[in-house]
């Protein structure tokens, strides 16, 4: 007789909340760190002006994406946990957000801020890598078995350059536990976002990831704001669980004012998988309620405030494990809501809605009325012309609150 092989046990989901706060004196040390340039070093004077403006964001109480980064990093380091970022353009930042590395202007010299907080036991390190991805990945989770008390971090130079790695995502991010039992707390960063920028520089994928999600494999994460992004690199080590976690973030997000938050959510909160920056005051009038994921939830509640629709609109900022009762709690503040409206930049095929639009209907389909909007289905991610994205991004949002 055949040995029957132990059944898995079933997926749990979206696990209970972890403390990732921190201090105001933990911040406050981080930015000393941050913001310390030694007498001799010269930094570029363009340079020098962008650290004056950060000065003042700092001293108004206002975090940015590319702060709430540092944040969640230095103060990891605070707390004695070394930190390792690699991509092939990382120290400076694709979108020349980061600048973890910082070259003397005449000299050429280097000199990386955040290793400041390095001690003997705890390290800082950032690199850029090579122009393989496949190398880089494979490296990096390595890197993050061997180490698994680090917080390791590849990202890539535009979410579409993950395609040059997916056979290490395919053989070993997402089923080596299954396979072997091995875990990784490896983190990717993927910038996301239809920017009018062409079919090579928009989309990172998510529905591939999507596809390859089951029993909890991995987390697929679309942060929107400086604090949900400092939560959740927090929560990959405070919370001792050790799944791969796939981030998608922002490119104009980046410095857009939508992605800044205060000063108190990062001292007190936590990364909340559902998020609903601005709630509608008179929940009684709301017939339905949009649901989306990543710069295009903000570009609607811009669409809806401008307009006075009727209409809640909810972020998903995470993808899997799905936020089941996260979604049901969004929609029970709107009792009076017939209406679910998934909206996405991306094509029909690709994007969430192939992954979310079950869920939503197991969960939803006998209460609700659902439908999806998005770009017609595509062979190609995005459109080469900025005039024509610019139409399509006009006309999703018209979709979204049609007839209200």
């Amino acid at each position: 007789e055949g040995i029957m092989a132990k059944p898995a046990p079933p997926p749990v989901g979206v696990l209970p909340h972890v403390d990732t706060a921190v201090s105001r004196e933990t911040l406050d040390k981080v930015y000393a760190a941050l913001s310390f340039v030694p007498d001799d070093f010269e930094v570029h004077p363009k340079l020098a002006r962008q650290f004056v403006t950060r000065d003042k964001m700092w001293a108004s109480g206002e975090v940015d994406w590319a702060l709430g980064e540092a944040f969640a990093m230095g103060s990891l380091l605070v707390e004695g946990t070394s930190v390792r970022l690699a991509g092939q353009d990382s120290r400076r930042g694709t979108f020349a957000h980061r600048h973890a590395t910082l070259s003397h202007y005449q000299t050429g010299d280097e000199y990386t801020p955040l290793t400041n907080l390095s001690t003997d036991e705890v390290d800082f390190w950032v690199y850029d890598s090579t122009l393989s991805e496949y190398a880089g990945l494979g490296f990096e989770y390595g890197y993050s078995l061997a180490n698994p008390t680090c917080l390791t971090m590849w990202e890539a130079q535009f979410g579409d350059f993950v395609n040059g790695a997916q056979i290490i995502i395919d053989q070993f991010l997402v089923s080596a536990e299954d396979k072997w039992n091995e875990q990784s707390p490896l983190v990717m960063l993927l910038p996301h976002g239809f920017e009018g920028q062409g079919p090579e520089h928009s989309s990172g994928r998510l529905e591939r990831f999507l596809l390859l999600c089951a029993e909890d494999n991995i987390q697929v994460c679309n942060p929107t704001t400086s604090a949900q992004l400092f939560h959740l690199l927090r929560r990959q080590i405070v919370r001792e669980v050790n799944k791969p976690l796939v981030v998608f973030t922002p490119k104009s997000g980046l410095r857009a004012k939508y992605s800044r938050r205060s000063v108190d959510q990062f001292t007190s909160g936590t990364f909340e998988e559902v998020l609903e920056a601005v709630p509608v005051e008179d929940a009684a009038s709301v017939k339905r309620v949009v649901f989306a994921s990543g710069k295009v939830a903000a570009e609607a509640e811009e669409h809806r405030d401008k307009n006075g629709f009727a209409a809640a609109v909810v972020r998903v900022e995470q993808l899997y494990p799905w936020p089941f009762g996260e979604i049901a709690a969004a929609l029970s503040r709107y009792s009076n809501a017939d209406e679910i409206v998934w909206l996405q930049e991306e094509p029909e095929n690709m994007g969430a809605w192939n992954s979310v639009k079950g869920r939503l209907y197991e969960a939803h389909g006998e209460t609700h009325k659902i439908r999806r909007v998005s770009r017609t289905e595509s062979g190609s991610p995005a459109t080469g012309s900025r005039a024509i994205h610019l139409q399509e991004q006009a006309a999703l949002l018209k979709r979204a609150f049609g007839a209200l």
